[in-house]
């Protein structure tokens, strides 16, 4: 079916006289290039055109871990980018089946080579593509070839000639459009979030005066093949969530350490906790200030269900809200399960653990002291000798010259002692 725009084109050069054989002989010399376009891409994309806005790519996070990978393995560090297929599946949405999701859950590399100074020169393996496809077939027959994606960060020339090829490996027989994900994987500044998938597919429009694939130049009008923008965005299932959020907890910070990041995650945590008790406590209050308005207009004489009537419009004019009886059970169910600190033994039993555990953390650090003086004296006596040490020590004045003056004194003195009795016994 010709698009409105087709329409007008076809009305403005029959208009004009002469013009009406150089269209027909240009629309047929398009419909000949089936080198370029085939003809089942052709209506599918044209069938699916005018449903753009309705096409959804959703980007699960093996396939953006996948594309990181082959970026750092292959690009990294370089002015490269890398190329790869994308597998999954597509799911009717919205009213009456209009919409498109397409769910790209697994992905693989592509081995892809372009000049940087000729952009029409590029390299991209079929042999290896077919055969990673028929191997993907064999471990699950309902992930299917739904688009390619690229580490970009733009588009570049050659995105529409690997489309084409890409192309090629959809299923038969299907409208579900080819998409392009272009994965930023540049580092995000902190502070700062970013979504790093934009998606793309390919609409065809009426350009007047332009030739198609570079063929020759005809004035009648042709067709154009360009991206348009598609919603893209992140999506898992159950099982990824668990996995990335275990992967998550073994991703470090270097600039950190370890007793320094365990701090700030417990300070991070305190401050949430704080903040969604400040939360619980505003909305009792209000909810409690409620009640007490009710009470109010019941005791001046109304009668109950009056009094619950014009409550509850007192409280909706005031911007309040019947309290909700679930949300008031989970609360009461959080505060029942806090232990009470003021009952019996148990504050003088906290008291008596820490005391032990501080008392054995200070033994521990007497002890570590004590072997590492042991290890410092038997080093030197090791390497320096009985010798150095004492002259090392006294000599420069050290610690130990107090203690060796008192042993040598001591020894001395028992010495004496000794020859003096024996002096004694002799005469």
């Amino acid at each position: 079916m010709p698009t409105n725009n087709e329409k007008d084109d076809e009305k403005k050069i029959t208009s004009v006289p002469g013009k009406k054989k150089d269209d027909k002989a240009s629309k047929e010399s398009n419909n000949n290039k089936g080198d370029e376009f085939d003809k089942n891409e052709l209506s599918s994309s044209s069938s699916s055109s005018s449903s753009s806005s309705n096409v959804e790519a959703v980007v699960h996070p093996l396939v953006l871990l996948s594309a990181v990978d082959h970026y750092h393995r292959t690009s990294r560090g370089t002015r490269r980018r890398s190329v790869g297929v994308l597998l999954g599946s597509a799911v009717s949405s919205g009213e009456g089946g209009s919409g498109t999701v397409i769910d790209c859950t697994n992905s693989f590399a592509l081995p892809f080579e372009e000049d940087s100074k000729n952009p029409a020169i590029f390299y991209l393996d079929h042999n290896y593509l077919e055969n990673m496809l028929a191997m993907f077939r064999k471990i699950n027959a309902k992930e299917r070839v739904v688009g390619f994606y690229s580490t970009g960060p733009t588009i570049r020339p050659n995105d529409l000639r690997i489309h084409s090829i890409v192309s090629r490996f959809l299923p038969t027989g299907t409208n579900v459009p080819c998409v392009l994900v272009i994965i930023d994987v540049r580092p995000v500044p902190k502070g700062r979030a970013r979504k790093p998938t934009t998606a793309y597919r390919v609409v065809e429009g009426v350009d007047n005066g332009a030739d198609v694939g570079g063929s020759a130049a005809g004035t009648g009008s042709s067709v154009r093949s360009t991206f348009a923008h598609v919603a893209s965005s992140v999506g898992a299932c159950e099982p990824e969530e668990v996995g990335v959020e275990h992967l998550l907890r073994d991703v470090h910070d270097p600039s950190t350490s370890t007793v320094g990041g365990m701090v700030k995650a417990r300070l991070d945590g305190l401050d949430s906790l704080a903040g969604r008790l400040r939360v619980i406590a505003s909305y009792l209050r209000e909810r409690s200030d409620d009640d007490k308005m009710d009470i109010v207009e019941s005791s001046n004489g109304n009668d109950e269900r009056n009094a619950i009537a014009s409550g509850s419009g007192a409280g909706a004019g005031a911007g309040g809200r019947k309290p909700n009886s679930e949300i008031v059970s989970n609360a009461q169910t959080i505060l029942g399960l806090l232990p009470n600190l003021n009952a019996g033994d148990l504050p003088v039993s906290v008291l008596r653990k820490t005391n032990d555990d501080h008392m054995a953390v200070y033994l521990g650090s007497l002890v570590r002291a004590v072997l590492a003086l042991h290890d410092l004296v038997n080093n030197k006596i090791r390497f320096g000798g009985e010798d150095g040490i004492l002259a090392g020590n006294i000599g420069n004045g050290g610690p130990m010259k107090k203690l060796v003056t008192e042993a040598v004194g001591a020894a001395a003195g028992k010495g004496g002692e000794e020859k003096k009795e024996s002096d004694g016994a002799g005469k």
